[in-house]
């Protein structure tokens, strides 16, 4: 039976700055800025165990057009590693690494197929000197691609089984990122490809099942919107089926993890409670922790008064950068458990409730507006997602709560 297998991968982003984590000590800095490189490696590991016939990357290898010569010097032994293997790669450039942008490239080894341009090519692979796929795609010339691409993309040769599609792009109704290469699914959907690899959006996701139209996510998360698992899909196609497995690469995994700690009466007992979150959540790797410690409003508000919140994250640090896999609190909030607040706070006819209750309604998105609109802050400042809408108000409650209640 005919049938191929491949890994798809997109936004390595090798050699991120990781700008706002220079702060951390040394030895988890020096574990973050390497993490790229690492979840590269395991890519390449996983392409060599599932023995696959290729691999696509599609768009953004590199975080900079202004590709270093470390992280393509990485780059070109990991493509070296698996053509020993006779392991295929093609590969397209995205808004991130667009061509015209990196002055000093270097050559890669033979096995390795890029898209040279903006106009849709394609490359055949074969498979025992068969023709067995059609890998269709184009590379970003320059920072951004805003006409929709969707529509160059044409099945030619329906006597190679299987058809593929690369696609560094936004979805026409996604609001969360700057649009480029925009395209609504049923263009894809219309095309008859056997599948679609698609780049560019962070957060892993099967836009449609069948056929299979699949953002892989980034191979490592990079800041703290980048939580979870994230690594490449292991596809395999045949004349009757397809199978889809999501493989975890990261070599740091960046979690949000809450404490709750209205039943911490001491200090000393919120210590321990985050000790032992932060053990069990690295079991198995390195972790970055963007923490939140909800508790009673008077004693967290006395502990951050008094610096105890701050020492204790200090402590709890310390201690687990000297683990194999250790934690490290990157970021760190309070919230209120509103269940130990006074109902008469917030339901009393008085400036305090009605501030809490102002807050319930109150959007954030008015006051954002002209920051959005300006180009060069768009390139920094994403969309709020809603659930970090709800939890700047909260912060914003509890500074007022807090301000208020003290005097």
């Amino acid at each position: 039976m005919k049938s191929i297998r491949f890994i798809h991968a997109a936004d390595l982003h090798l050699d991120s700055p990781f700008i706002g984590l220079a702060y951390a000590p040394k030895l988890v800095l020096d574990s973050i800025r390497e993490s790229t490189f690492l979840a590269l490696d395991n890519l390449v590991q996983a392409a060599i165990e599932k023995q696959v016939d290729f691999v696509l990357i599609t768009g953004d290898l590199f975080d900079s057009e202004r590709q270093s010569l470390k992280a393509q010097i990485r780059l070109k032994k990991a493509f070296e590693l698996l053509y020993s293997h006779e392991i295929m790669v093609y590969l397209s450039y995205g808004n991130h690494d667009y061509i015209k942008g990196n002055i000093h490239p270097i050559t890669y080894p033979n096995n390795v197929q890029i898209f040279p341009d903006e106009q849709v090519r394609s490359f055949i692979h074969y498979k025992e000197d068969m023709p067995m796929a059609k890998i269709y795609g184009f590379s970003y010339e320059k920072r951004a691609v805003t006409e929709g691409k969707a529509k160059e993309y044409r099945l030619s040769d329906d006597t190679i089984p299987f058809h593929i599609g690369m696609l560094h792009g936004s979805i026409q109704s996604n609001t969360d990122h700057d649009l480029y290469a925009p395209f609504q699914l049923n263009e894809l959907v219309e095309k008859d490809f056997d599948y679609w690899a698609l780049g560019h959006i962070h957060q892993r996701q099967i836009l449609k099942e069948s056929p299979p139209v699949i953002y892989p996510g980034n191979i490592q998360g990079r800041n703290r919107k980048e939580t979870g698992e994230k690594g490449c899909y292991v596809v395999e196609l045949s004349a009757s089926s397809y199978n889809t497995q999501f493989l975890p690469l990261q070599a740091i995994q960046f979690s949000k993890l809450s404490i709750n700690a209205t039943a911490c009466i001491e200090i000393h007992q919120l210590e321990e409670e985050i000790q032992k979150a932060c053990h069990h959540l690295a079991e198995e790797q390195p972790h970055m922790i963007d923490l939140s410690i909800v508790g009673n409003q008077q004693r967290l508000s006395a502990w951050e008064q008094e610096g105890l919140l701050e020492e204790i994250i200090d402590v709890v640090n310390a201690t687990m950068q000297l683990e194999t896999n250790w934690c490290h609190i990157f970021r760190y909030h309070s919230e209120i458990d509103y269940s130990t607040i006074d109902p008469y706070l917030y339901e009393g006819d008085h400036f305090i409730g009605e501030l809490l209750r102002q807050t319930d309604k109150a959007s954030i998105q008015p006051f954002l507006k002209d920051l959005y609109k300006q180009k060069q802050a768009r390139k920094y400042v994403e969309m709020f997602a809603e659930e970090e809408v709800e939890q700047i108000k909260n912060e914003a409650r509890h500074i007022l709560l807090k301000g208020l209640m003290e005097e």
